[in-house]
């Protein structure tokens, strides 16, 4: 450092100041697909808060119009000057229990509008004859593995969303029966197949192997739910059954009994504790991992309740649908055993499915309109409606990428 009374906050000619150099560099951001600014100029905004101190605290005013920040006040990219640091308040970071400063910290809090762009038009149609129309099956799912399982009477097939390749993975011609339910395990490698004469086999979909066959039901198995190595299977003898995997039992485990007429719809919660059942007898039941006996029952369904799955954004929140003589679409608290909202959807609801990622639901639908309905929750305002189908909307499945 230079040394003298006029230039005691001068530095080396040659090598620039770094402490407190905010190094301010004028830049643009790019306009293109401005819809969904939240995504792309959240991370960016906050990199030019902490590294080049633009201090944005609001992520809206970074797209639209190219703009620069603040003006380069000389010619050089460096600084060779001490900054004067009268009034400076940056030390106080030093005491702040957040990583970042508190302008990132207000940017992060800003509100961001989520864009909402859903094509009415699909991007794909796959023929699927022999599909049976039939309200108490469930007959589509998406594996992890971005595999997609379909039950088309006696057989199962598997497609690679990946490769397009289509693969027949058991028949059950030999016996006269036929599959009524398809449900993939967390990993993607298991998928256990339900069938009408109560039945349930569960596969390795990775080398095509039959791995068990359990018995137990005297009906037609129409819904299957997996929680880690547990099998939970309903049926038209009104019983859910849970297997598990690690036991060499054919035999179920436990049986769970409550209610009155055939079990159409399973759901485990996502911190896996708690078991959610709906059955013709237009009941909603919840059930705890550990018990025999139902913690809740909801009553207020006025036809059967195939429709259920829990939020994973709010916790203990449960939304369940009800059939043709219902139409309406519930929100209840399992904290508190109360009904949060309902709506009146106007057609038959035959499957829910929440967004993986921000807080949109999804229903599907059956007589009259047969359509796909996206609602914002929990304003319950409907996004958008997605017509095409000519029969009942009988089964649903999100893939792995949400």
């Amino acid at each position: 450092m230079a040394k003298g009374p006029r230039c005691k906050n001068i530095g080396d000619h040659f090598i620039p100041i770094r402490a407190g150099n905010k190094w301010q560099i004028k830049f643009a951001m790019s306009t293109k697909n401005a819809g969904g600014y939240h995504k792309k100029f959240l991370y960016p905004s906050l990199l030019k808060n902490e590294l080049l101190g633009a201090k944005i605290e609001d992520v809206r005013g970074q797209y639209g119009e190219r703009r620069a920040l603040a003006p380069l006040k000389g010619s050089n990219l460096f600084q060779y000057i001490v900054p004067n640091r009268s009034g400076d308040t940056s030390s106080l970071a030093c005491y702040s229990l957040s990583p970042v400063s508190a302008e990132s910290q207000k940017l992060l809090t800003s509100a961001r509008k989520v864009a909402q762009k859903i094509s009415p038009m699909p991007f794909k149609v796959m023929a699927a004859p022999e599909l049976q129309d039939d309200f108490y099956c469930s007959l589509v799912d998406w594996s992890s593995q971005n595999i997609v399982s379909v039950g088309l009477e006696r057989c199962v097939y598997l497609w690679s969303a990946c490769s397009g390749k289509v693969t027949r993975l058991l028949d059950l011609s030999e016996d006269g029966n036929s599959v009524t339910s398809v449900a993939f395990n967390k990993q993607g490698n298991l998928l256990a197949v339900g069938s009408t004469y109560g039945g349930v086999q569960v596969w390795d979909t990775v080398v095509n192997r039959q791995l068990k066959m359990m018995q137990g039901h005297a009906g037609r198995v129409g819904t299957l739910a997996w929680n880690g190595n547990i099998l939970s299977s309903g049926s038209q003898d009104t019983f859910i059954l849970q297997h598990d995997m690690r036991m060499p039992s054919l035999v179920a485990e436990r049986r769970l009994v409550g209610h009155q007429e055939e079990v159409c719809g399973l759901k485990w919660s996502p911190d896996n504790k708690y078991l959610a059942s709906g059955g013709g007898d237009n009941c909603l039941f919840v059930w705890d991992l550990h018990s025999l006996s139902p913690l809740q029952k909801y009553t207020r369904h006025l036809s059967a309740v195939k429709a259920v799955a829990w939020s994973p954004h709010h916790h203990g929140i449960l939304a369940s649908g009800g059939g043709v003589d219902d139409q309406c679409l519930h929100f209840w608290n399992t904290l508190t055993g109360e009904l949060v909202k309902c709506i009146n959807t106007g057609s038959q609801i035959t499957n829910l499915a929440w967004s993986k990622f921000s807080s949109p639901l999804v229903s599907t639908h059956g007589f009259p309109d047969n359509h796909i309905c996206v609602w914002n929750y929990p304003s319950l305002r409907q996004l958008t409606k997605l017509t095409g189908h000519s029969f009942r909307v009988l089964h649903l499945a999100v893939s792995p990428n949400g």
